[in-house]
């Protein structure tokens, strides 16, 4: 019966729990503190609760037991309210046969005593489901748990709290002894009051957030601070850093320190790589580009610039272990030949972006193969490659009509060849700076029929003229981007673009000698599309005039040495660059 007047009995840690086992009630209360302490009463005091017990033992009825164990105030307040409770309780299971010694007025004995000053006051709980939590099942009547357990009061003045065995914060002693038992179980009030708010003050942690949220942040970093500064944090972000989304798309371009090794431990544990830049790194061979091919049947696009220690072999290896390969960039490979490009074509049907730059030893049967293999090519790029005719020209024109940039810079393709990309009705981009021999007449004839051609690149070619470029003007009603850099024009074609073509955004005409004020000046007056005019090396136009032009017409932007250098030293000052005044001893 001690167990159900006990405030807190739920809140004791375990090792306050020890009872005897012949002890049924399960908690602290002045009875089980009595029955179990005897060896700390001197023998005046182990007399009196002898006698004590004794008295006990005769009571046959719970009225009369409660009555012995309960003080006054108690006692009403059990007639009120606990009379239903106590006496649904047999007798058998709270009778004087349970105890051996007990005190009627527990109450006045010292047996625990706690400042209440400066204690927090205990926060009101719900009932317990069962007062007699514990209790072994005796298939007797247990409705206690549908009565509320009734609250022990004291004066609002008492200055120490008497409760026995609480290990809890005890608050105010009036609010303590008006707070139900928590409905926590043991486990649960391990955890105090005091460390609750210990919790609730300390300051969030950015591992607090779901791994979904840290993978996005994660996500804009770069490859080197992922690995050598988050990775360093902490176990969980190294683990988080080798996710394996991180790993789709590998940029480990001009990193010396990139090897053969790593590259075969990133192919260990990533077979999920769609996308790889190896471009200078000078340390890898083919053994390494090898090792990721293999284990990334899934990979897309290869980068590869100026690895001149690489071969067919890794080019043949991506080939055959990468069918779905979609971008394939190596320029400037001495090593590279035609069979590698067959096996492009041949294993790599779906290929869309190919770039051979300066690859000197491929030649027209290499790109003849690649162009009948890979028909649903877009994007075609050469540069250097004096092996590459007109033939090659002719091959991606007859087998991929859906390209829509061509580059044939420097190679050795003339009006012949250029003439057949009349068939691209795709064409949207042309590249043929340095083509020898080309003349006036065929690239006026690709303008006109190909006419969603929206950048021609007609740069460093003498037999450009004004002529050309004023039919261009005309004709080009998708054209955008005019590049005429060292070409032989005049004024006349800045006029004539100006007052033929409304959708020309871009004009360079750099070291073209002959351009001068005029020019400049009407074609600024004049176009009303015109946003960019480079004048690089154009020494007949005065800077003077391009100042003033600059001022008149702030949409358009001029390109010239002293621009340049005023619009570079404009974005240092907005980054925080301050020049150094000091002089120098």
């Amino acid at each position: 019966m001690g167990h159900f007047l006990s405030k807190n009995g739920k809140r004791v840690k375990k090792r306050r729990r020890k009872v005897k086992k012949n002890c049924l009630l399960r908690g602290p209360c002045m009875l089980c503190f009595i029955v179990h302490n005897t060896s700390s009463l001197d023998e005046d005091q182990f007399e009196s609760a002898s006698k004590l017990a004794e008295r006990y033992a005769a009571l046959t009825t719970t009225e009369e037991c409660a009555k012995f164990l309960l003080s006054p105030k108690e006692l009403a307040i059990w007639e009120e309210q606990g009379k239903s409770l106590l006496s649904s309780v047999p007798t058998t299971l709270i009778g004087p046969s349970l105890f051996r010694t007990v005190s009627s007025d527990y109450l006045d004995m010292p047996v625990c005593k706690r400042k209440c000053a400066g204690v927090q006051t205990c926060t009101p709980h719900k009932l317990p489901r069962s007062a007699l939590e514990g209790v072994p099942d005796t298939g007797l009547n247990n409705d206690v748990t549908e009565h509320p357990v009734p609250a022990r009061t004291l004066p609002a003045s008492t200055a120490e709290c008497t409760s026995v065995g609480l290990q809890g914060n005890m608050g105010d002693c009036s609010s303590l002894l008006q707070c139900p038992v928590s409905p926590l179980g043991p486990e649960d009030n391990e955890l105090l009051p005091h460390d609750n708010l210990r919790m609730e003050s300390e300051p969030p942690n950015i591992n607090q957030l779901p791994s979904s949220i840290l993978l996005k942040v994660f996500a804009h970093l770069t490859l080197k601070e992922r690995c050598l500064s988050a990775s360093l944090v902490c176990k969980y972000w190294r683990d988080l850093g080798l996710d394996f989304q991180f790993w789709k798309q590998l940029d480990l371009s001009g990193r010396q320190q990139i090897t053969d090794d790593v590259l075969m431990r990133i192919a260990s544990k990533n077979r999920n790589t769609i996308q790889i830049n190896v471009s200078d790194c000078r340390s890898i061979s083919d053994t390494g580009v090898s090792s990721i091919a293999s284990q990334s049947p899934g990979l897309q696009k290869y980068i590869a610039y100026r690895c001149k220690q690489l071969s067919d072999i890794s080019l043949i290896a991506i080939a055959c272990h990468c069918p779905f390969l979609q971008k394939v960039h190596v320029g400037n490979q001495d090593k590279l030949t035609d069979e590698s490009l067959q096996q492009l074509g041949e294993k790599c049907p779906d290929v869309l972006d190919i770039h051979f730059g300066q690859c000197y030893k491929i030649t027209d049967e290499g790109m003849m193969a690649l162009a009948q293999g890979c028909p649903r090519l877009q994007r075609i790029y050469m540069q250097e490659n004096k092996l590459v005719t007109d033939k090659s020209v002719k091959a991606f024109a007859e087998h991929c009509p859906l390209l829509q940039y061509v580059g044939f810079m420097g190679c050795s393709v003339t009006s012949q060849g250029v003439i057949h990309l009349t068939r691209l009705k795709e064409l949207t981009s042309l590249d043929l700076r340095h083509i020898t021999e080309l003349n006036n007449e065929t690239v006026m004839e690709v303008v006109k029929r190909c006419r969603n051609l929206s950048s021609l690149n007609l740069c460093l070619n003498w037999s450009i003229n004004d002529r050309c470029v004023e039919f261009i003007a005309k004709e080009g009603h998708s054209l955008k981007e005019l590049y005429l850099v060292s070409c032989k024009i005049t004024d006349y074609a800045l006029i004539a673009i100006g007052q033929y073509s409304t959708t020309i955004e871009t004009v360079d005409v750099g070291w073209c000698k002959e351009i001068t004020d005029k020019g400049a000046t009407q074609i600024s007056q004049t176009s009303k599309s015109l946003r960019y005019l480079g004048l690089m090396r154009c020494d007949k136009v005065n800077e003077d005039t391009v100042e003033r032009l600059v001022q008149e017409y702030p949409h358009i932007t001029f390109s010239t040495v002293m621009q340049d250098c005023k619009r570079t030293l404009e974005r240092a000052y907005q980054m925080g660059w301050i020049p150094n005044t000091s002089t120098a001893s």
